[in-house]
């Protein structure tokens, strides 16, 4: 008998440890593998908004005195002139899917528009802060509807793109393409996603994929912040997140999601747990996630590599650039 119960209790620690290998795996290895909500919202302004000179992507913009259109009349390469071409949606850290001109110029919306019918309010020295989009020659490139294109007839004759009816800008201080330096501008202004609604990550899953150009695919949560793994940290056979009191000032823990609301993330070992401090934290793979609190916008990655330790996580919850044990 009490070799039957020692064989049956075997068997039974056996399969318990069975059960959490299947559902956490080893998750120990490290790889070589090589990367929000919305962008800064400009001040509001007077009339369309006042803004200085910043021009980088999702830069807050500061007030001057210019034109009080948003810009100070020197156009930049957004001239009015400018043949859409063929029209692209292009991927930005901070704002999601936007629509851009055949250069990489991105196009913006007015709030004082109007789609139905389509009508554009932006004339003289606001036309000339924000160039409006000529429909000649425009085009729908890959991963934009043509069904959505249109035009509408400018006081002066000429024949403006909309976008899903509504009309579409440029920005006279976005100087190269993937600038968005128009984004929020006077909170009348908004980057045009390819739909024709203003351009967002609200609607991002609770995790998902971005691709960074350094380091690849890298995970992401709601808000487009990245989420980080740290080596010290264990999976198996028990989750253990070694990040405490201080620790997880600096890094704080992901709420958990529902698995079904999680894009492109390794499903193995994607759950809660209940950490012994009582907060509630998520995992890819059974390794405790994290963001840092040093990334102040979507993109950041500025906790890649901290320490040693810390590491921006990939899809299947390993470790981006760890050093191989």
């Amino acid at each position: 008998m009490k070799t039957s119960w020692r064989s049956a209790s075997m068997v039974v620690g056996a399969a318990a440890i069975l059960a959490l290998t299947t559902a956490c795996g080893q998750g120990s290895g490290t790889s070589s593998v090589g990367s929000q909500n919305v962008g800064a919202t400009a001040p509001a302004g007077g009339g369309y908004g006042s803004v200085g000179t910043s021009t980088g992507a999702g830069a807050g913009v500061s007030a001057s005195p210019s034109n009080g259109y948003g810009a100070d009349g020197q156009q930049g390469a957004a001239s009015q002139n400018s043949p859409a071409g063929q029209l692209a949606v292009t991927q930005n850290a901070e704002l999601g899917k936007v629509l851009t001109d055949s250069a990489g110029l991105t196009l913006y919306r007015f709030d004082e528009d109007t789609a139905e019918p389509p009508k554009s309010n932006c004339e003289g020295d606001c036309a000339k802060a924000w160039p409006p989009v000529s429909a000649d020659d425009a085009s729908a490139g890959a991963g934009v509807d043509k069904s959505l294109l249109g035009e509408v007839t400018r006081p002066d004759g000429t024949k403006q793109l909309t976008i899903a009816g509504w009309p579409a800008y440029r920005y006279a201080k976005d100087a190269k393409a993937g600038d968005i330096a128009g984004q929020g501008v006077g909170g009348k202004w908004f980057a045009l996603a390819p739909t024709g609604k203003k351009a967002t990550l609200a609607s991002l899953p609770g995790l998902s994929v971005r691709k960074d150009p350094k380091l690849g695919d890298i995970v992401v949560d709601k808000n487009g912040m990245t989420v980080y793994r740290f080596i010290k940290d264990q999976a198996w056979p028990k989750v253990i997140s070694n990040c405490t009191g201080s620790c997880l000032e600096k890094w704080p823990a992901v709420a958990p999601v529902d698995p079904g609301d999680t894009k492109g993330i390794e499903k193995k070992g994607l759950m809660g747990f209940t950490r012994p401090d009582g907060v509630k934290q998520m995992t890819v793979d059974c390794w405790p996630a994290y963001t840092f609190s040093d990334d102040t916008k979507p993109g950041d990655t500025n906790g890649q590599g901290v320490g040693g330790t810390w590491y921006v996580m990939a899809p299947s919850g390993k470790p981006i650039g760890a050093p191989k044990k």
